[in-house]
């Protein structure tokens, strides 16, 4: 009788693995919303990606929490705020071990699933941040680099070098395969905890690219030997220069204050959007780009397909926030406007009916709600750690929404000339709280180095421990009365392109305290409680590492 029972007990297990949903997410990299034909690029070639929003449903107002890739990313795996999670490129942390077992990809696997990380990592996680080792371990497969990618990854990571394929999406792609298909070609530099993927558990698969970001656009070479996308694809078209656009010499009154956003300190890898020629060589890449990541979309369905996958796994579709080039005469990131927050979700289940396929929603939906969206499908419970929002029922064609708000920040303020902001929004109106910008400056950090014959990267890129307790300020002082010195008020609805500041029109005063009074309601949320979940991550902790 227990023998019987154990067996029916075992079975059921089984039946119930199978049953759940195999789930693929891919990440892009500084993919502005706009980047995509299902979004209204006319230009753009983008057909497999446009058709899982044609089959699914596209959020047209989704939003990231941090407008730059590492805090960006570490939200979207633990479903948390910048402010709680505490890590990015000026916080001299990593995330530490017990906050990462709160990872989505973690606590997948724990319960059951087969979990794979293929392409970039951009997250610090463990005792030595990307030399822990803990990622790799946290992954039943995992063909990954640390860091940037480049365009072509085997000149960075060789864990790369036995692929076929030279460059980014393919190689990326190589793995997908790899993971999926047990007959595909093995590649000897990714690390396997088992031979095969079982065929009795579900699986989660996480895609990351380094594209269409500048480290992977910018290294693009147009080699012979590349793929005939990356080299003539969007040449012989005659492209149009963003709206808004302004070129550095034309600019006669800039968007922030000088004293504010120190533009002169930008960092040069963003300098392209100074003049249109290079503007426009830049964007011709990041179409091609986005074309190649395309392809691999359209290879990922047809391979799911052929495994008689494809009935059973849910595919997401996102980037880790978007990118200025130009408009307005802006160029790079972490800010808090909509060029830079606002991104499509896009979210696949083969199994919806078919009222719920090629949906369109505007609800305020934020990339923290993946994570825990993604357990609620897996039939796991979520973390009272997580912050985001499960949003299934969205997907599934609900009416009720998550959010009446959402709340966006840049807490990455260094030399490079970023202020520190705060933006609260909902579907009409969007309130943006600049603090005083002190960092010194990048242009006379170079010129010092210079002069002394100190390496420029080590004097830029160093994190060193006094940096830990800025960055914890950054988060602490506005919670405890640091005043702003430069508000921002938009109405989206009339002004998308956000070019009018309505923050001293008296008309919109009422308009203004409100949103200030819920700016506290959600910087406090968004902060929560506790002390963060992180460890030391500095060059005086670990001289030789990379942050």
């Amino acid at each position: 009788m227990k023998k019987t029972f154990l067996f029916l007990f075992l079975l059921a297990t089984i039946v119930k693995a199978q049953d759940r949903p195999n789930i693929v997410f891919i990440l892009t990299d500084d993919q502005s919303y706009d980047l995509l034909g299902c979004t209204g690029n006319p230009i753009v070639q983008t057909p497999n990606i446009d058709e899982i929003a044609k089959q699914g449903i596209l959020f047209t107002n989704a939003h990231v929490t941090s407008a730059i890739c590492t805090p960006s990313r570490i939200s979207i795996l633990l479903s948390q705020y910048e402010r709680k999670h505490g890590v990015n490129f000026n916080s001299g942390t990593s995330v530490s071990d017990t906050a990462w077992a709160n990872s989505y990809p973690v606590i997948m696997r724990n319960n059951g699933y087969y979990t794979g990380w293929v392409g970039k990592n951009h997250a610090p996680v463990g005792k030595g941040g990307y030399n822990s080792g803990l990622m790799e371990q946290s992954f039943d497969y995992w063909y990954a680099g640390h860091g940037h990618l480049g365009f072509y990854l085997k000149d960075n990571h060789s864990i790369f070098n036995d692929a076929i394929a030279f460059t980014q999406p393919e190689i990326i792609n190589e793995g997908v395969d790899d993971f999926l298909d047990p007959n595909a070609r093995k590649l000897t530099g990714a690390l396997h905890f088992l031979e095969n993927r079982p065929k009795d558990k579900p699986f989660m698969l996480s895609i990351n690219f380094n594209l269409p970001h500048g480290a992977g656009t910018s290294s693009m070479k147009l080699k012979e030997t590349d793929d005939a996308i990356y080299k003539n694809m969007y040449r012989d078209v005659d492209l149009s220069l963003p709206e808004n656009y302004i070129a550095k010499a034309d600019i006669t009154s800039p968007k922030l204050p000088a004293d504010l956003l120190k533009v002169e300190d930008r960092q040069v890898g963003y300098n392209y959007v100074d003049t249109p020629e290079s503007l426009k060589e830049r964007y011709i890449r990041e179409l091609e780009a986005m074309t190649g990541i395309d392809r691999l979309v359209g290879n990922l369905r047809k391979k799911l397909k052929d495994l008689k996958l494809d009935k059973n796994t849910i595919i997401i579709f996102t980037s880790d926030h978007g990118l200025f080039g130009g408009q307005q005469g802006l160029g790079g990131k972490a800010l808090c406007y909509e060029q830079t927050t606002h991104v499509p979700i896009i979210v696949y289940n083969p199994n919806a009916h078919k009222k719920q396929k090629g949906l369109k929603s505007d609800a305020l939906v934020q990339t923290i709600d993946i994570a825990p969206t993604m357990l609620a499908y897996a039939d796991i419970k979520v973390p009272d750690t997580f912050q985001g929002k499960d949003i299934s029922d969205l997907i599934e064609g609900s009416n009720t929404e998550v959010r009446d708000y959402v709340y966006t920040e840049n807490l990455w303020s260094t030399h490079f000339g970023n202020p520190r902001c705060e933006s609260v929004q909902d579907k009409e109106w969007k309130y943006i709280r600049y603090y005083k910008n002190n960092n010194f400056s990048a242009t006379k950090e170079i010129k010092y180095a210079k002069q002394i014959g100190i390496p420029i990267n080590e004097m830029l890129y160093s994190m060193h421990d006094p940096q830990i307790a800025t960055y914890r300020d950054y988060i602490d002082s506005p919670l405890h009365g640091e005043q702003p010195v430069y508000e921002e008020l938009y109405n989206l609805k009339e002004d998308s392109a956000e070019l009018n500041n309505l923050a001293e029109n008296l008309k919109y005063a009422t308009v203004l305290e409100d949103l200030r009074t819920q700016w506290k309601v959600e910087i406090t949320a968004a902060r929560g409680t506790g002390k963060a979940q992180v460890l030391r991550y500095t060059n005086d902790a670990f001289p030789k590492a990379k942050h």
